[in-house]
């Protein structure tokens, strides 16, 4: 069996716009202390992310406890909206969930989302097998992920925890057959 922990990031910075260097806030800095507290007797193999500074300065506190470093994966990214800020982030949210092909002039679709994310995923699968990860990751990124395994989650479940940072969701597969997925708040 493989276990995967995915981490959704701490409270970022939203003052920052640019995805990619968005940092934690203060509180994001302190929440991560929950993430390592969590994962502290999981037997963690490997850590991954991806490549935002957010995702991984969210994991590479615990990849240094294990004396490890973050290795990145790039398909792992949080989803591009476009080049421009979203204001109505919520309506363009709900859309995106209602069409999983609606996409602005310079951003992705979910379903593109979700095949660049399962993609890396099986990749994952295939060269750590049997082992216990951790992947830094992103909210939209990880829902479609989820969804691809369980079609049940939509917008309402994404809405349910968008404002949830740190989230941490625990896939469990059997080579690359999803048997178990299993949702957890670390601030319960």
């Amino acid at each position: 069996m493989t276990t995967i922990y995915f981490i959704r990031h701490a409270e970022p910075d939203y003052s920052n716009h640019d995805d990619l260097t968005r940092p934690l806030t203060e509180k994001g800095n302190r929440d991560v202390v929950l993430v390592n507290n969590y994962l502290e007797d999981k037997q963690i193999d490997i850590v991954l992310s991806s490549p935002y500074y957010r995702a991984i300065d969210t994991v590479k506190g615990f990849s240094n406890k294990i004396n490890g470093n973050v290795i990145i994966i790039d398909d792992f990214r949080e989803r591009k909206v476009d080049s421009d800020w979203i204001e109505d982030f919520n309506a363009f949210s709900l859309k995106q969930w209602s069409d999983f092909d609606y996409k602005l002039s310079d951003g992705e679709c979910l379903r593109e989302v979700q095949k660049r994310n399962i993609k890396a995923l099986n990749k994952v699968l295939a060269e750590y097998e049997n082992k216990n990860i951790v992947i830094g990751s992103h909210g939209t990124a990880l829902s479609t992920i989820i969804n691809y395994y369980d079609d049940t989650y939509g917008y309402k479940e994404f809405d349910e925890i968008k404002l949830l940072m740190p989230w941490i969701v625990k896939f469990t597969f059997d080579s690359d057959q999803c048997v178990g997925i299993e949702k957890i708040n670390v601030f319960n």
